[in-house]
């Protein structure tokens, strides 16, 4: 199983607020995402990969006020549902969670499983680009929790079943250079012990870890100099 950072999640009230803390916080205008109809949101997208992070990017997603939910749709992904996270990013967009690429994602989910963590079932989504159709699967729990405080990462495998190259149309691909760049990630938690037995039964590496109140540290690289944002235990 090969587990990586994938892309870091930034939510925002709307993606207009979005848009305008990026330029003001990163110094820099993220590029035009897609909608994603089974969640009902939309997102900008930028790219922050270094060699230690290659598939790294930048997500800022936000609920689509136009979009129309199939009835039963359940609660969407990333806790956006959740008040007191829309009361947080009302004020100003926060940093809260950050999705792990593999490639063996049913692997993954067991893995997790085995330590009594249930990451949630793989939905099968896509969205239209540029370049064609990207397609990928991701977790997302019916309840639409994070787990963790964000800190426990969903897990995303991108392509369709039985793609011989399923990272062909990865974001990475068609995002231009950015001048911002991925430095490190830094997980504080209450239960730093069983974020760590499930980090290293998933495989992935370069997130320091220790225990202490909940709170994630996301370090970038920008035209503005180095920029930390926190989650602040959301």
């Amino acid at each position: 199983m090969k587990t990586q950072i994938d892309h870091v999640v930034i939510v925002a009230k709307n993606l207009e607020q979005g848009v305008q803390w990026c330029e003001a916080t990163l110094g820099v205008v993220p590029q035009p995402g897609g909608e994603h109809a089974l969640q009902g949101t939309h997102n900008r997208l930028l790219k922050i990969a270094t060699p230690a992070h290659p598939l790294a990017y930048l997500e800022i997603i936000a609920i689509n006020p136009s979009a129309k939910r199939a009835a039963g749709a359940g609660k969407r992904w990333f806790d956006m549902d959740d008040a007191a996270l829309q009361a947080a990013v009302a004020a100003e967009p926060r940093w809260v969670h950050f999705v792990a690429n593999t490639d063996a994602l049913q692997a993954a989910r067991a893995a997790l499983q085995a330590l009594g963590m249930e990451r949630g079932p793989a939905q099968q989504a896509s969205r239209h680009t540029r370049k064609g159709v990207l397609q990928w699967q991701i977790t997302v729990r019916d309840d639409g929790q994070r787990l963790f405080n964000g800190a426990l990462p969903s897990l995303i495998q991108w392509g369709k079943a039985g793609d011989a190259e399923p990272l062909r149309l990865h974001p990475r691909n068609s995002l231009p250079r950015s001048g911002v760049s991925l430095q490190h990630i830094a997980v504080s938690h209450p239960s730093a012990d069983k974020l760590q037995a499930a980090y290293a039964a998933l495989g992935l590496e370069g997130i320091a870890l220790t225990a202490g109140p909940a709170d994630m540290l996301l370090a970038l690289r920008t035209p503005k100099g180095v920029v930390e944002l926190r989650s602040q235990g959301l």
